[in-house]
This record gives C-alpha cells, sequence and structure tokens, in this order.
C-alpha cells in the first residue's frame, strides 16, 4: 500500500521554510556559512505561533512547531488524525539550561520549566497542544533510526485504517555545549572553511547540521501530493559492502523494481572518509552509470537527516527536476528516486520515493 505525501514544512540551514510547489522556488541557489557548524535559516515565528506561546519556546521547539504548522496550513487539514516524530537528541537547549543550573545551584531552588521541555516528546506535546489534538501521539528516539521509526509507524497507522492522515516529522538541534562536546570525538573536521568544502579530498570528521521537517503522509491520493514513499527499510550494524549491496537489491525486488528502475539516487555522503567510503564503493558497482547525488552539505550531518532527505526527494519527484546546489545533472524524468543514508555505518536506511 502507497503512502501519499500530501504537504511538507521544512526548516533548515538552507532557504527550505515556505516552499510549495509551483509557486515558490526550490533550493535555487546554496546557503553558504563558515565552518563546521550548518545553523537552521530561521523564519518569522509569528505567522505560525502565538506570541504568549512562543516566549516559553526554545529554538527546537519553535523549529519543530512551525515546521509542522505551515506542512498542515499547506495540506488544508486542521487535525491530523495522528502524530509521530522522531529525534534523537531531544531539546537539547533546555537540556543544558537544566544541568548548568543544576551545578551552578548546588542542586537547589531548581526551576523545573526547563527540565519539563527538555524531554524528547516536547515538541510533539506543544504542537499537539496548539491544535487541541487529542489523537494518538509518539515520540520515537531511536537514534539514527529516530526518523525512519516514525515513518515506519505512520505507514502502518495508515495502512490499517487506524488513521487516515498522520503528521509526521524529526527536529533535532545542535547547541554550543553539545557541538563541543561532539567535537571532543573527533566527529567534526576542523580545518574546513564553509560547507561548500565537505566533500574536497579525504579527510577524517563532517559537518555538524540540525533541521526540522514534517510531512502529511495519507492512503489515499489527493491530486495534488508531492509524490508516494513505497517502501521504507532499515539495517543494523552490516558485515560489509557486499551485505549492504544485497540489503538494496533485495529492497528493490520487494517492490518488483532492480536498480536499472531508478531515476536518480541520493545518498548521505558526508565528508568523512572513512563512511563516504561505503558510498564510493556503491557508486563503482550496483550505482553504476546511475545519477547519484548527496544532500548533507545543505542540512549537515545529525541522526535525523533524513527527514530533510526525503522532503529534498519529494520535491524533486513534484517539480520533476534537482535542483542546482544537489546536483548539476537533472534526469530526462523522475519516477523512481532511492533514499540511501547510513548514520556512523550503524544505522542504514533506504527510502523509495515515486512519482504520484
Amino acid at each position: 500500500m502507497k503512502t501519499f505525501i500530501r504537504a511538507t514544512g521544512n526548516i533548515s540551514p538552507q532557504k527550505t521554510f515556505g516552499y510549495i510547489p509551483g509557486k515558490t522556488p526550490m533550493l535555487q541557489e546554496l546557503v553558504i556559512q563558515n565552518g563546521n557548524r550548518l545553523r537552521c535559516t530561521e523564519p518569522d515565528y509569528l505567522q505560525y505561533i502565538d506570541t504568549k506561546f512562543i516566549r516559553r519556546m526554545s529554538r527546537i521547539i519553535k523549529m519543530g512547531t512551525a515546521a509542522a504548522m505551515q506542512c498542515l496550513h499547506e495540506a488544508g487539514v486542521q487535525q491530523p488524525d495522528a502524530i509521530v516524530m522522531g529525534t534523537a537528541y531531544g531539546c537539547l537547549e533546555d537540556t543544558g539550561i537544566f544541568i548548568k543550573k543544576m551545578v551552578e545551584q548546588h542542586e537547589e531552588m531548581l526551576t523545573p520549566t526547563a527540565f519539563i521541555q527538555s524531554t524528547h516528546n516536547t515538541i510533539g506535546a506543544q504542537i499537539a497542544l496548539l491544535l487541541q489534538c487529542h489523537n494518538y501521539n509518539n515520540t520515537f528516539v531511536h537514534r539514527g533510526f529516530s526518523f525512519e521509526s516514525a515513518l515506519l509507524d505512520a505507514m502502518m497507522l495508515l495502512q490499517e485504517n487506524a488513521a487516515a492522515s498522520v503528521l509526521t516529522g524529526a527536529a533535532d538541534e545542535i547547541t554550543d555545549y553539545s557541538h563541543t562536546l561532539l567535537s571532543r570525538f573527533g566527529l567534526y573536521k576542523k580545518d574546513i572553511a564553509a560547507n561548500t568544502e565537505l566533500f574536497a579530498g579525504h579527510s577524517k570528521g563532517t559537518i555538524a547540521g540540525e533541521g526540522a521537517a514534517f510531512f502529511l503522509l495519507t492512503n489515499q491520493a489527493s491530486g495534488n501530493d508531492y509524490a508516494t514513499l513505497d517502501a521504507l527499510h532499515t539495517f543494523y550494524k552490516p558485515a560489509g559492502t557486499k551485505e549492504i549491496e544485497d540489503e538494496i537489491l533485495n529492497f528493490l525486488k520487494g517492490q518488483s523494481l532492480s536498480v536499472t528502475d531508478l531515476d536518480f539516487i541520493i545518498t548521505g555522503r558526508n565528508g568523512h572518509a572513512a563512511g563516504d567510503a561505503i558510498y564510493e564503493q556503491l557508486n563503482n558497482s550496483i550505482f553504476k552509470n546511475k545519477p547519484v547525488a548527496h544532500y548533507k552539505h545543505l542540512c549537515g550531518e545529525y541522526p535525523t537527516s533524513t527527514a530533510f532527505a526525503l522532503w529534498l526527494a519529494a520535491a524533486a519527484v513534484k517539480e520533476q527536476s534537482v535542483p542546482p546546489p544537489v546536483s548539476a545533472i537533472s534526469p530526462g524524468k523522475l519516477q523512481h528516486l532511492l533514499v540511501y543514508n547510513h548514520y556512523e555505518n550503524i544505522h542504514h536506511s533506504l527510502m523509495l520515493v515515486s512519482a504520484c
């Protein structure tokens, strides 16, 4: 059973918020940011969130809520039948505030607000509160599978007719605290000048990213959908490239397709030499002679970046073109598009997006 992507909302380091097919341009130019950290290009939240609520919200809550509201606004839906989202880090800013005050105040006289808003399900809960939505609400915290788990839950709800429309998304942020901590593990490049140089050379590390992307998924076509999400597959810690190839081929076979049927492939290459070696091996084997592009120079690396990739894939299929910042070569048609990403060679995921 196909899942239809009716509308989207995406806040990212690029100018993606407010995109509507046929009315606003899609990634016409690359937003360049210096250093090894990409920050989101944030909109005017007053268009989507009441002032009295904004002042109580941390940055990631505002990003997630605004992206969700924009998605529902585009779809013309006031109440989804379910809200499902994924996040790996949760609300890091509020977590940092609470821990800092706990240390400074010696664990005494702590205000509970920062702690309450630091929990991982805060964004989904805040969206439900603003909508007065009492329907199914779930947040998945599965590291590099967080968004994929949310998608799978949404697809099952639709297939079982437990819901007709599901607001599904993911949100993760990078803060000064988290960036400093993760940098100590050598996750980010130290000498990169800007995101335009992410794929230059073969060095260790990547570039930090963040974002919030939401989708309204339905089990019925509306005649104006972006695309269909035909299938989703995840696999954990493969033994080597041969196993990855088999997983991809079997995934396509399950949809009665082969690699030759793919019109475009989007991979999660992130500039880290060891991780990118997997994509390069695939480009020389099963992906050989197929158009392949990457997306993490646009949004950076974070556990739920595949939400940005799905937005990009759905928009490209809807527009029937690949924007210049992604690839200089756009295929003549986009009927079937494959998204393949791995997070630290542990969490691997595949998404098949097709034209309606």
